[in-house]
């Protein structure tokens, strides 16, 4: 049997004690026409095997099968450690891609729908610590639904920015005991003004007698402790001032994390529940068209991170290879991505959190199309809401998270009649700013703005030429920036209103060494060996490559009213080759010129 993959805590931020990673060999079989309930395979053991988390599109998986499959199921007997009695057994699942049922020693425990976001099933009254659980999961992942699905392909082959499909389990699977009053997820809110963190600590009981107490600590040492009644509020909330002297704002440069325990109490004095964290003191704020961090002028240069490794897809291999394209990254001078058509793991985030890497978080929605008429592989529903919803309560804490993208690339024309992606658009705008007013949001990124209130506007360019770049971005001094239209010329978006403006997406400079001398050898022969993809016209060397990517950025970066840009892309992914790192982390260029063109002070961070 292989060493446990992925054996650490899947959720950094709400750690017990009592808990057991559930990956590792389950059980297996393909539903190719979704009629497995009905010919019995929730009842029996399955014909197959499947290395969990890996989703079986994968080579990691054992599986590697990549042609479609509605519906896939598996299966594994755990034994409830004995030593967990007088607790409830809860069963998380990270993510399961896209409709899953979760069955127990044959009872119905959990049914989510959305690829990308957790869900859990309290086993209480199912099975019992010292007993075995029979866990049955069944995945959906029809491709004829118009699901939120992100970057996967809907035909068989990957081309152009499509990629492989993910179905199934693709996250950690894992138990834990929590006593029958227990802490749910936490929700830190930092005040840098009032130098304190606001902590909510919705609890499962609000028993007479209780409290929950705070510490906030460095190494040790405790920073600052606060206990409250637990009540009388659903949710108790306590305020955690920290003294001057204790203070660290988290920034790029000092990327600093309090620890922090949540311990609940009953009337005696006596633990009932305890839970560690980690939480940081960070603010974000806009001036005209900057972004200040902690007050400062900060220019985000991001880079567009897909996500994807070619052994695992949308699943990191392991932790190493999380930390791995954050440091990548840095070294190439890019201080954060946009976390591009995916809600990526939990603990990329906390990677992500100590290592001072600004990142904005978005949602799986590439392709979406308006009135649910047209399009190629995903329409907009209410399913869209609901999900991102739950990205928004699970990834809140995280002070790495400067800002939310619930879309990307949405196609509405701007005087035709309202769609329902309008209405979800609207929904899932109002509804980011309601769960979070402390971050910016933009309604869409690229193309459609609809949301006059957006707090910031962009545009996505693929425009090769520096100097045609150059002039095309020019306007914005005049409260005339560049923006996305249609291919009739007609106008996305609602007028510019003068907020924070980036490109959020530019460059794709395409590249790929191995087929430019290909080309170059068959040139006389006039043919076209090319088998990849890439925005324009692809460089036919790399000193090509480094002056069109010096010049592109330079335009970014010496503009005084841009606040910073996201570049096309980490890693070549599939046939897309445009990374600055091969698929499978090998750089293609000299980090040290890539990261020359981009350190230098942009134009914005000389703002006072």
């Amino acid at each position: 049997m292989p060493a446990l993959p992925k054996p650490e805590h899947p959720r950094p931020q709400l750690v017990r004690e009592n808990w057991i990673n559930l990956n590792g060999i389950w059980g297996f079989e393909i539903d190719a026409g979704d009629s497995g309930l009905e010919r019995g395979l929730a009842k029996r053991e399955l014909t197959g095997e499947i290395l969990v988390p890996f989703a079986p599109e994968s080579v990691l998986s054992g599986i590697e099968h990549v042609d479609f499959m509605e519906a896939v199921w598996y299966r594994r007997t755990v034994t409830i450690p004995q030593e967990w009695a007088g607790h409830n057994v809860l069963l998380h699942f990270g993510a399961v891609d896209h409709d899953a049922t979760v069955w127990v020693n044959g009872i119905e425990v959990a049914r989510h729908r959305g690829g990308f976001t957790p869900f859990t099933a309290d086993l209480g009254g199912v099975t019992e610590p010292g007993t075995e659980a029979v866990i049955v999961v069944r995945a959906r992942d029809s491709r004829h639904e118009m699901q939120a699905r992100g970057k996967q392909a809907t035909w068989y082959n990957n081309t152009h920015c499509q990629y492989t499909r993910t179905t199934g389990i693709w996250q950690t699977v894992w138990m834990e005991a929590v006593p029958e009053v227990h802490v749910k997820r936490l929700r830190m809110t930092p005040n840098l003004a009032a130098s304190s963190i606001t902590i909510e600590v919705p609890i499962s009981q609000n028993r007479a007698g209780h409290t929950v107490t705070a510490v906030l600590s460095d190494k040790g040492d405790v920073t600052v402790e606060t206990t409250a009644r637990a009540d009388l509020d659903l949710t108790p909330t306590l305020r955690l001032s920290i003294p001057a002297e204790s203070l660290r704002p988290w920034c790029i440069e000092d990327p600093f994390l309090y620890d922090l325990e949540v311990t609940v109490r009953d009337t005696a004095g006596a633990v009932v529940d305890r839970v560690s964290s980690y939480a940081a003191v960070r603010s974000v704020a806009l001036d005209g068209k900057v972004v200040r961090v902690n007050g400062k002028a900060v220019f985000q240069r991001l880079v567009l991170d897909q996500g994807y490794w070619p052994e695992s897809l949308m699943t990191a291999p392991d932790e190493a290879a999380l930390v791995k394209d954050i440091e990548l990254s840095m070294a190439a001078g890019f201080n954060g991505a946009r976390l591009h058509q995916k809600v990526f793991e939990e603990r990329f985030l906390y990677h992500a959190d100590r290592l001072g890497y600004l990142v904005w978080g978005e949602f799986g929605d590439w392709g979406v199309s308006g009135g649910g008429t047209i399009g190629h592989n995903q329409k907009p529903t209410t399913s869209f809401v609901a999900q991102w919803l739950e990205v928004l309560q699970r990834d809140f804490n995280h002070p790495s998270i400067i800002g939310w993208c619930p879309l990307n690339e949405t196609h509405q024309v701007l005087h035709d009649r309202l769609t329902v992606l309008d209405d979800v658009t609207q929904a899932m705008f109002l509804a980011t700013k309601s769960a979070d007013p402390t971050r910016p949001v933009i309604d869409a990124s690229g193309y459609s703005h609809r949301i006059r209130e957006t707090d910031i506007y962009d545009s996505h360019s693929y425009e090769q030429n520096p100097e045609q770049f150059r002039i095309e971005q020019q306007g914005l001094s005049d409260g005339k920036p560049f923006v996305n239209r249609n291919p009739q010329g007609e106008e996305y978006s609602v007028p510019y209103a003068g907020q924070p403006y980036f490109v959020s997406e530019f460059g794709g400079i395409w590249w790929n060494e191995t087929e430019a001398r290909q080309a170059a050898a068959e040139a006389g022969l006039g043919s076209d060996v090319s088998t990849s993809w890439g925005y324009g016209e692809r460089v036919s060397n790399e000193d090509e490559f480094y002056a069109r990517f010096d010049g592109l950025c330079g335009v970014l970066l010496d503009n005084p009213d841009m606040f910073g840009y996201c570049y096309t892309q980490l890693t070549d992914v599939f046939q897309e080759m445009n990374g600055i790192f091969t698929f499978d982390r090998r750089s293609k260029f000299d980090l040290e010129r890539i990261r020359a063109s981009q350190v230098r002070t942009a134009a914005i961070e000389m703002a006072p």
